[in-house]
């Protein structure tokens, strides 16, 4: 009985597959597509929306782009970075199927006209375009012009910059369909005032679309390299000059080749009462923003070629240092915000071409097109009224005009509103009523770049901890980085840190003027060769020169002289420990204390989230093994362990995240109100053998060398002598990593809102603390001396 109950289950399985099978087949035979499944009036109504829908979504990006595209330069917000990424990616696409429904639907149009039907090729003056066909089509040059893109954003990261020659073939392939798509469309003069229309915009749509290509291509990396290299440059002619010397010793006379030192030219602005007047930085704030802007501009023009990770010519390094040595760690930040602004600008925007004469042409030319479009328009449409029958065409054609407006003089706004135009003003020296009227103008000015850090806590990281079916089922989303990122939070960029970081690099630059001075003044070469060997040292401190200086060398082995990763895990536990310790009252003690806490976490975001910055090693597997270190110590100790199964443990509901989402983000209350017990642990443990004598080397966690750390910070130290001395081993790791940082990974994160490790980066080259200055003299200019 059950045998024949499962057969005609069986059975009645395989009636229904053949038959679903045969529908289908039916269905293909009769030519029957998916779409045709539907009701006819859904059909109809998705015939009849579907471009103008497509149409309103790359309209709606346009704007979205040309607005987060200016802010996530000095926006840290996830959510920005994804919107914008979001946005930047479906603009191209959408607009380019627009492109294809539009020329879909003339061609059906051909096709479907009874004249057509005994001709292979359609007859385009026996098809009769009706005025709603004309309007639609009329919206072929506005896809053109979101194609182009809006001014504040062309690539979403440098790998589209190297993609440019894509964006060429686009060019040519989407400026053929709408030029095809204007050819069907076109009629003769009884409507011929909205085919002409056409050609303005579309005008505007190539310029637009040209430039993109054209700031795609001059971002790209080899073209950058190119723009930067200096003309070929032979040198002093050589066989002439033994030509004239051989000549002269032949004729008797005693003639010796003398050196003349080259002569250098340093571009310097008036500065009776410059930036490195205090006083007159009081008096007048305009005109010293003025001079750190032309002073930045300066910088820029050379120092851009670290980004490439081409070397400076020692001229470079001396002009920036007779500046940089004279002004106050304000103006000096203020004056790399501004580079890196310029630097962000040219990778990323069309500055390249709207800041020239062309680009303010094209600018002219795109505005004057679309409000003469419009002006024609809407007296066309107010006169003869042709397109009563579909007013929701008309409707979407006045939004697609206004809105290529409002965008065109937004982007004016921007360009008149940028430190390119005011860099404009001051160079050509515009007299002073042009000057107030684009002041009038300008915009509120906006932040180069976010003023902030990002911070990471490991230790308070490691209490937030899961349940094992979240991580298991976020693991298997591939949402598990996103949702630790969530633990990193962001700290404003204090005036007291930027002092103190500046400080700190001026001494390192006065360390090395000194070192490499000569006993004599004949001394040059010996100079250069002194300076070079002390500059090669500097750049490899990463703590050690703090440890020798307040003698504390035997803490380098297990602390400094080690893979950098494993430093900045173990200096930072062992910072977060002693942080944990009662505050000195001392006002420069608590401020010492403040900055380590900040410069740990930070140096720790950089480990966790922008590994790629610091140098290459074996962090990310270190993190994770003194993590899971670290959750092993917790859960063994009673006090710890007791709130962290409160949340992750099998003592309650593991299921509990699913109820309250939070729960998987966050962690409960109990494990944050465990922290005091946790480092209490920590800072108890025993550390009288070194850990890798017990577990060897398989384990790659530095938990206990950090916990052995903040015992001697704990005890070997007075509270002040203990901060300064981890503050400065932490500002000694900030200049190692931003040192050791590839500058194109200094250009990619500029997105990003920047990070301080850029604007540090830039400072030591600055200051010419940096191997990637030409340390000879170059060519030697010599004159016969006759004697």
């Amino acid at each position: 009985m059950c045998m024949l109950i499962l057969k005609n289950k069986y059975n009645d399985k395989k009636f229904h597959t053949v038959a679903a099978a045969n529908i289908l087949a039916h269905n293909a035979i009769r030519g029957r597509s998916t779409v045709e499944l539907f009701p006819p009036s859904w059909r109809k109504l998705w015939k009849e929306w579907e471009l103008r829908a497509l149409v309103l979504i790359s309209l709606s990006l346009q704007i979205l782009l040309i607005i987060s595209g200016n802010r996530r330069r000095f926006k840290r917000s996830s959510w920005l970075q994804f919107t914008t990424w979001s946005a930047y990616l479906l603009a191209d696409w959408v607009a380019a199927v627009a492109l294809g429904v539009l020329l879909n639907n003339l061609g059906d149009l051909y096709e479907d006209d009874p004249s057509n039907t005994n001709s292979s090729k359609p007859n385009s003056a026996a098809v009769i375009i009706n005025p709603e066909t004309q309007l639609t089509a009329f919206w072929a040059p506005f896809l053109l012009l979101h194609l182009g893109g809006p001014d504040t954003i062309t690539s979403y990261a440098l790998e589209d910059n190297e993609l440019w020659l894509r964006h060429l073939m686009g060019l040519a392939v989407q400026t053929g369909m709408a030029i095809y798509i204007f050819l069907l469309a076109w009629t003769v003069p009884e409507s011929s005032r909205l085919s002409l229309l056409t050609l303005p915009i579309f005008a505007a749509g190539l310029i637009k679309y040209g430039e993109r290509t054209y700031a795609l291509m001059s971002a790209s990396n080899n073209e950058r390299l190119d723009s930067l290299l200096t003309e070929p440059d032979p040198g002093p002619n050589y066989s002439k000059f033994m030509e004239e010397l051989t000549l002269k010793q032949y004729e008797g006379f005693n003639v010796q080749a003398q050196e003349v030192p080259e002569s250098r030219v340093l571009v310097v602005v008036n500065d009776e009462e410059g930036m490195s007047n205090p006083k007159a930085n009081r008096q007048g704030k305009g005109r010293d923003e003025t001079e750190q802007l032309i002073y930045a501009h300066q910088l820029f023009d050379k120092f851009k070629r670290l980004f490439v990770d081409l070397i400076l010519s020692f001229q470079d390094r001396d002009d920036s240092q007779s500046l940089f040595q004279d002004i106050s760690y304000q103006n000096a930040f203020k004056v790399i915000e501004i580079e890196l602004g310029f630097m962000y600008d040219e990778l990323y925007t069309k500055a390249r071409i709207i800041y020239t004469t062309m680009g303010y042409c094209f600018r002219f030319v795109t505005l004057s097109s679309t409000c003469a479009a419009l002006a024609i328009f809407s007296a066309s449409v107010g006169t003869k009224r042709p397109y009563k029958n579909d007013m929701v065409d008309v409707v979407v054609t006045f939004q697609l005009l206004a809105s290529a407006i409002f965008l065109e003089l937004y982007a004016g706004l921007s360009l008149v509103s940028s430190d390119w135009m005011d860099l404009l003003l001051v160079e050509h020296k515009i007299s002073a009523l042009p000057r107030k009227f684009i002041s009038f103008i300008q915009m509120p000015k906006l932040p180069r770049w976010s003023n902030s850090m990002g911070q990471y806590n490991l230790i308070s990281f490691c209490l937030k901890t899961k349940p094992k079916l979240s991580q298991e089922v976020t693991k298997s989303l591939w949402i598990d980085k996103a949702l630790e990122s969530r633990h990193e939070t962001s700290l404003a960029v204090s005036e007291e840190l930027k002092e103190f970081i500046f400080d700190h690099f001026k001494d390192k630059f006065l360390y090395l003027k000194q070192r490499s001075k000569g006993s004599t003044s004949g001394g040059g070469d010996d100079e250069l060769a002194r300076y070079q060997k002390e500059l090669k040292s500097v750049c490899t401190w990463r703590g050690n020169r703090v440890l020798e200086r307040m003698n504390h060398q035997d803490l380098l082995p297990w602390t400094i002289d080690l893979e950098f990763d494993q430093s900045i895990l173990v200096w930072h536990i062992a910072t977060d420990l002693c942080y944990q310790l009662n505050p000195s009252s001392e006002f420069e003690v608590h401020q010492l204390r403040e900055k380590s806490k900040q410069l740990s976490e930070y140096m720790m975001y950089l480990l966790v989230t922008r590994p790629v910055m610091l140098p290459m090693g074996i962090g990310k597997i270190r993190y994770i093994d003194t993590c899971a270190e670290i959750r092993k110590v917790f859960q063994d100790h009673e006090a710890v362990a007791g709130r962290i199964r409160g949340y992750g443990g099998e003592s309650r509901n593991p299921y509990k995240w699913i109820f309250d989402p939070s729960k998987m983000l966050d962690g409960e209350s109990g494990a944050s109100s465990s922290s005091s017990e946790a480092w209490e642990v920590l800072l108890n443990v025993n550390t009288g053998v070194p850990a890798e004598r017990v577990k060897g080397d398989r384990c790659k966690s530095v938990l206990f060398e950090a916990c052995r750390l903040a015992e001697r910070l704990r005890h070997g130290v007075t509270e002040g002598e203990r901060w300064e001395l981890v503050s400065n081993v932490w500002v000694e790791m900030l200049g190692f990593a931003a040192s050791h940082c590839r500058g194109s990974y200094h250009a990619q994160h500029l997105r990003l809102g920047g990070e301080l490790l850029t604007h540090v980066w830039l400072l030591m080259a600055h200051f010419g603390i940096t191997e990637q200055f030409q340390i000879s003299r170059g060519h030697a200019r010599a004159k016969l001396s006759v004697r």
